[in-house]
């Protein structure tokens, strides 16, 4: 496919809208596709195996339905979209799924997934809930039970230089994501935020390689862009879980504002932490995936003894980003019934406070439906700062 910029944010386009469409193609054709939740299940292990991850997605548009005959209401409303689909069949192509303990939701609701879903192969990776140095002898050992698990559902070995070349390809991955990511810096961006959610969705659900290849055609694109997609309006990082639907972002794209930063599960906490070079491979994927990965599911030890060196500690990746992307405000947004997040609202709030960057808490259902009635105070938001 050529390389003018409707042939590529065609394709991602065509990606995004039938989401899954590739890898149900290669499923079809024999290969082993292994659907996960969340960001801390590793996914270099299941490329190592020679399966396909894909990261699964709810649907914003879809209402809950099927799914709630097996799973609570009260459950994270994302999570439940994203297990009403695949009960509904969207994610039949799957060979397996991976859930990590990550929240309450998933933990508690793994069997639920397991024993309603027909996948020939579910495993449930535990994480630490504080970090520190006997917590990745822990993880290590859970990423080793993980690792065997795979190879005996597949019946075959996965190897240590298949991991280190599994890291190479997904660190390469995270490299040219956060290369387009550049390209919000400059004032106006010359990538609308929602170009770039559509981007970063679509690729979590191809294989590595193709990823690679697509992201690579989006830089080539973008390094010839002349003129930004977007006017100057005030820049917004968006601060939350996961926002893999772009009807947020369009909102307050549509009221004038441009989005070029996260904090999100599926954004730069995916995609910014590395997996340092060298060593034995579960060793540096545990720290990778454990102390890299800024979640509220993990406790980082407050070595400062006080609450403003607490919150440094636990947040200064968002002061980070702040800063390198020159935001003028930043919306926190919640998922009803999101314990993690809802916890550390008020410690959230009080950082932003210290670095002094306008905040906007909303807390909303995972529904297109209701985000338009956001609007409003999203408005309202952009016209303080502005």
């Amino acid at each position: 496919m050529g390389n003018n910029r409707s042939d590529v944010f065609a394709k991602v386009q065509a990606y995004y809208d039938n989401y899954g469409m590739r890898a149900r193609e290669l499923g079809e054709a024999g290969e082993k596709i292994i659907g996960y939740i969340c960001s801390f299940v590793p996914l270099e292990v299941i490329t190592a195996a020679g399966c396909v991850p894909i990261r699964m997605r709810g649907d914003v548009r879809e209402p809950i339905s099927t799914g709630d005959n097996f799973l609570e209401n009260i459950v994270c409303p994302y999570y439940r979209s994203c297990f009403d689909l695949a009960v509904k069949g969207r994610y039949d192509f799957l060979s397996g799924m991976v859930i990590p303990h990550a929240c309450d939701s998933m933990t508690r609701s793994f069997s639920t997934f397991s024993h309603s879903l027909e996948y020939p192969y579910f495993h449930f990776v535990n994480i630490p809930s504080v970090v520190k140095e006997h917590s990745f002898a822990f993880f290590r050992a859970e990423l080793e039970t993980f690792r065997k698990s795979l190879q005996g559902f597949l019946g075959k070995e996965i190897t240590d230089d298949a991991l280190g070349e599994a890291i190479t390809l997904h660190n390469d991955n995270r490299k040219k994501a956060r290369a387009i990511y550049e390209f919000r810096k400059p004032d106006p961006p010359l990538i609308s935020g929602t170009e770039l959610t559509m981007i970063l969705t679509v690729g979590s659900s191809l294989p590595v390689r193709e990823a690679n290849d697509l992201f690579d055609e989006v830089l080539e694109e973008l390094g010839k862009r002349k003129e930004p997609p977007r006017s100057r309006g005030p820049r917004i990082m968006i601060d939350g879980a996961c926002v893999d639907n772009v009807e947020l972002v369009r909102v307050i794209e549509g009221l004038g504002a441009n989005v070029v930063t996260d904090t999100l599960c599926n954004g730069t906490r995916d995609y910014f932490p590395l997996v340092a070079k060298g060593g034995d491979p579960m060793d540096v994927l545990s720290r990778r995936y454990l102390a890299g990965i800024h979640c509220p599911k993990t406790y980082r030890e407050n070595k400062a003894g006080t609450f403003e060196g607490d919150i440094a500690n636990r947040f200064g990746d968002i002061g980070r980003y702040a800063k390198s992307y020159g935001v003028d405000g930043a919306i926190l947004y919640v998922y009803r019934y999101c314990d993690p997040f809802g916890f550390e609202v008020p410690a959230r709030k009080a950082f932003y406070e210290s670095i002094e960057v306008p905040l906007l808490c909303l807390e909303d259902e995972y529904s297109s439906g209701t985000i338009g009635q956001l609007k409003t105070r999203i408005q309202a938001f952009l016209e303080m700062i502005e």
